[in-house]
């Protein structure tokens, strides 16, 4: 366990699983995999990996398998992703949705991975308008 990296918490969408990690990740990677975006719904997950012994989860998710070797672990509640687990890809580290975080920033991204399935249209998102808040449309 690394104990001199600061910590970071996070929760699922309800608050009913909580979890506190070590800042000290082995990579921050922002996947854009079509499974990661299914079961997110989102264009793309962002994954920050640490150790199991570096994590500390109160509550109980649920676990979906969603590969042969992946597990997908989600709260049973509110159905917030927030882990992946793949003992034959990283054993004895677990991979945390890094959105889920209560600072996101506080783990900046390092790395896109799975560009290949990525969405066309994210590649142009600095083209878009952007608004600091939900605009009205009309």
């Amino acid at each position: 366990m690394n104990d001199e990296a600061p910590r970071a918490t996070g929760q699922c969408h309800c608050g009913a699983i909580r979890y506190s990690m070590s800042t000290a990740v082995q990579h921050h990677a922002l996947c854009h995999c079509s499974d990661c975006r299914r079961h997110a719904g989102a264009p793309m997950v962002g994954w920050a990996l640490v150790g199991q012994d570096e994590i500390e989860i109160t509550g109980t998710p649920k676990i979906y398998a969603s590969s042969k070797h992946g597990r997908r672990h989600f709260c049973g509640e509110c159905g917030t992703g927030l882990f992946y687990t793949s003992e034959a890809i990283f054993p004895g580290q677990i991979d945390v949705q890094s959105a889920t975080l209560d600072d996101p920033g506080l783990i900046p991204a390092q790395v896109q991975i799975q560009t290949a399935e990525r969405i066309g249209w994210m590649e142009k998102l600095d083209s878009l308008p952007a608004f600091e808040r939900y605009p009205p449309f009309e």
